[in-house]
């Protein structure tokens, strides 16, 4: 059935954070568990969960959905596009839009719904929120652009590339709040982060 697709990029290292992000906590759940409740409750089916090291310590945290696949990338190591071409492959092909988030870009539901909404009523090739004119996740790829998501590569900076070259084709979603921005990369930024927009345990 055509609709919008997640996947949700939980295959990094966490070597800045210094313990696996996927199972820092956020609103009281292990924050993979917090992301795919969210993209659940948004409207996003099925939700595709790209794991990288430790999955057997994360895969039980890996719930929240009634369409929910986990992969496990063992070139996790090579960087993010090859989670990004292994999330992206199991996308059927008649799907309107392709979600892209990461699990340490921390978002509620309110805010992926309106983009979902955004990109379903605009006819956009991509689409993808924006705080005060600066670009933000999560960001959408229209279904018919899924051959050049499985073409990406760390040298042409990955999807970065298909942005690029669809530029006339973006819609952009103002929103008011900067957790459209929120990347917790440090333990520093986690902490930062929780204190400002962590939702209540």
């Amino acid at each position: 059935m055509p609709g919008i697709t997640a996947i949700l990029l939980s295959a990094g290292e966490s070597s800045r954070m210094g313990q696996p992000k996927p199972l820092l906590l956020w609103g009281g759940l292990p924050l993979v568990q917090y992301q795919v409740s969210s993209l659940a409750e948004a409207g996003a089916s099925p939700i595709v969960v790209v794991l990288g090291p430790n999955p057997a310590d994360i895969a039980p945290y890996v719930r929240g959905a009634d369409t929910l696949q986990t992969i496990i990338n063992p070139r996790y190591a090579e960087g993010k596009t090859t989670s990004i071409r292994l999330g992206v492959s199991q996308v059927r092909d008649d799907v309107d839009g392709i979600l892209l988030l990461a699990v340490d870009q921390p978002r509620p539901p309110d805010l992926i719904r309106r983009v979902i909404e955004e990109h379903l009523s605009s006819g956009a090739l991509i689409t993808h929120p924006t705080y005060n004119g600066r670009g933000g996740h999560p960001i959408i790829f229209a279904g018919s652009l899924k051959q050049e998501l499985l073409a990406i590569t760390e040298e042409q900076q990955g999807i970065r590339e298909v942005v690029a070259r669809h530029q006339q084709s973006i819609q952009t979603v103002a929103v008011d709040s900067p957790i459209a921005r929120v990347d917790l990369n440090t333990i520093d930024e986690y902490k930062s982060a929780l204190q400002e927009f962590g939702p209540e345990s």
